[in-house]
């Protein structure tokens, strides 16, 4: 075997060898670039994921807040409509007059006279435009005299100094009481809440 052959051969050997080398080069860059390219596809689909979370996220907490605000504009509405129908009962009790008047007033200080059994005295106050029907009122109790007026829309406050007692039965806490104890059925009517 001469010189020639042995370098002959021996770079055959390393030919074969670089092709192997670069074969398993390019059979590993590959390996690499599709592990990295999958690796790419879920990181995509992982973001894509997140994106579509965060979307439907924003989209809840926009339909949520859009609720919440309708339903606010619509307790407000009902709280004005409610407070409209509570001026309009007021008004019409203010402008009660007469008759009607008169026996609904005989009927509150009535109904506060027991309170004041054995007082030597009692004051009965009102509104200053009921001062006259007062005055007619209290001649049919003993021991009662008109006082100073309250801004009330009618009937009376009853105070006596010696018992320290105080009854309001104006109208207005009249109204008050009913319209808090029927609040609820006042708003299934107006509102039909059935």
């Amino acid at each position: 075997m001469s010189l020639d052959t042995v370098v002959e051969d021996i770079r055959d050997e390393a030919r074969t060898r670089a092709e192997e080398i670069r074969a398993e080069g390019e059979q590993r860059a590959e390996q690499i670039i599709e592990e990295a390219e999958a690796d790419a596809e879920e990181v995509e689909a992982d973001a894509e994921a997140e994106v579509e979370r965060t979307i439907e996220q924003e989209r809840e907490q926009a339909l949520s807040s859009a609720k919440l605000e309708a339903k606010q504009a619509r307790l407000e509405a009902r709280r004005e409509l409610l407070q409209d129908v509570y001026d309009d009962v007021e008004s019409e009790i203010a402008a009660l007059e007469g008759e009607r008047r008169e026996a609904l007033t005989r009927t509150l200080l009535s109904a506060a006279a027991p309170e004041f059994e054995g007082a030597d005295s009692a004051r009965v106050r009102g509104r200053e435009e009921d001062a006259d029907l007062l005055e007619m009122i209290c001649e049919d109790h003993d021991g009662f005299e008109v006082g100073e007026p309250v801004d009330c829309l009618g009937g009376v406050v009853v105070e006596s100094e010696g018992s320290r007692v105080r009854v309001n039965n104006t109208f207005d806490s009249v109204l008050e009481e009913v319209w808090e104890d029927n609040l609820r059925e006042i708003s299934e009517r107006l509102f039909e809440e059935r």
